[in-house]
């Protein structure tokens, strides 16, 4: 009974740790899932900038994946999709306001894609595939999961487009000031080629280490 009940435990654990390790990796919403596409394009012109996305988009993630985990038996199910958006987009303008208080520079670079967090496929479909049919644990552990594998996926294309467009990262000089930079970097078409760059490099990776 002992041993019965310590397996039991030993594989809700497997499973929490699995929860949380799928969107860092094998489910990474960028790389594997190519979710979110318009802030990961649109915002990573710069470190500073892919990271506050980042951040905004978890903290909505984390907080509506709570409560629709706890909302999941009340909501019915007719209205499932509308109830969610209206619980994201609340949490959206917190975010908003919240970005806004802190740096109003900030607030103006990110623009309208902070509003934009509210149609993110990456938080709606976490939302409707989990969160509704998961309890509270998982839930969070799935959305702490997810938002740390986008802010990692948005850093790694922004910290690369800053260094190459501007010679700087984080706003702080990395390259030599005589760096000729790649103003294409920080044009839209750089965030196509940079995620270009990154899907191969994942795919390569992950390949590789399936056959090990």
């Amino acid at each position: 009974m002992i041993a019965l009940e310590e397996k039991k435990e030993k594989k809700q654990e497997d499973r929490s740790t699995d929860e949380f390790i799928k969107g860092l990796w094998k489910e990474n919403p960028v790389f594997v899932q190519v979710l979110g596409m318009c802030p990961v394009l649109a915002v990573t012109n710069t470190a500073g900038n892919a990271l506050a996305m980042g951040l905004a988009t978890s903290f909505v993630l984390l907080m509506s994946n709570i409560l629709i985990s706890l909302l999941r038996n009340f909501i019915p199910k007719q209205v499932r999709i509308s109830s969610y958006i209206l619980i994201i987009a609340t949490f959206v303008t917190v975010i908003d306001y919240v970005i806004q208080a802190i740096s109003v520079e900030l607030h103006k670079s990110l623009g309208a894609f902070i509003s934009l967090i509210v149609v993110n496929c990456l938080i709606l479909s976490r939302a409707e595939a989990f969160a509704s049919k998961n309890n509270l644990k998982h839930s969070i552990l799935d959305a702490l999961g997810m938002g740390i594998g986008f802010t990692f996926a948005l850093l790694c294309l922004g910290v690369v487009r800053e260094i190459f467009g501007s010679g700087t990262v984080f706003e702080l000089q990395l390259l030599p000031e005589n760096f000729q930079s790649w103003i294409i970097m920080i044009l839209p078409a750089g965030g196509f080629f940079t995620l270009a760059f990154w899907l191969l490099l994942f795919n390569y990776l992950k390949e590789k280490r399936s056959k090990l």
